[in-house]
Order: structure tokens, then sequence, then C-alpha cells
């Protein structure tokens, strides 16, 4: 049984950066392709950042060098560092990964960007 658990969220002013951390636990990480989403109230949930085994990096245009995904395989864990902040950032993130065709989802960890 694959888990997610995030962590890291919480209250910044504009400007302002954080980071989100995500375990997992329940599957060989190092083989796994990692995704951050976020979900805004009363928008739709879109993908963020992601990054493959490899290491190489995707990220939506909206959070593009401002936003860093990277993972650390001893650890079972995957980071979104976010710099400038902005209100429109204001959304709960998720942690997702796929396994043997199913898709697993952490229970996500609020970030709110106060202007």
């Amino acid at each position: 049984q694959v888990q997610l658990v995030e962590s890291g969220g919480g209250l910044v002013q504009a400007g302002g950066s954080l980071r989100v951390s995500c375990a997992a636990s329940g599957t060989i990480f190092s083989i796994n392709t990692m995704k951050w989403y976020r979900q805004a109230p009363g928008k739709q949930r879109e993908q963020v950042a992601t990054i493959t085994s490899g290491g190489i990096t995707n990220y939506a245009s909206s959070v593009k060098g401002r936003f860093t995904i990277s993972r650390d395989n001893a650890k079972n864990t995957v980071y979104l560092q976010m710099n400038s902040l902005k209100p429109e950032d204001t959304a709960v993130y998720y942690c997702n990964t796929a396994r043997g065709g199913f898709n697993y989802w952490g229970q996500g960890t609020q970030v709110t960007v106060s202007s």
C-alpha cells in the first residue's frame, strides 16, 4: 500500500517562501515519477510540477521560475520549494504518484499567501 504524507504548509506573506514535503512509503520510491498538484477553492485541481526517477523536472507556466521540485531518494521524500509566492498560489497542495495502474494521493497541505 502506497502512502503519501505531505507537510510544511502554512501562512506566508506575498513575496515570501515556503517548502512543502511529501514522504512516501510502500513503494520503490526511486523509480516513481512524483508530482505536485494544487487545488484552490472553487477551482479544479491542477498539476504544478513533476520530477522523474532520473530527475527530469517540468513545471506549470504559472510557477516556472518561482517553484523548484526536488527529491531525496534516500529519504523517500519529494519537495516543492516555493519562492516569490503570490496570493493566487493559495491552495491545498497534494503529492501524487502512480504505480501498477493506480493513482495515489496524499491528504494535502494548505498553503495560504496573504497580500
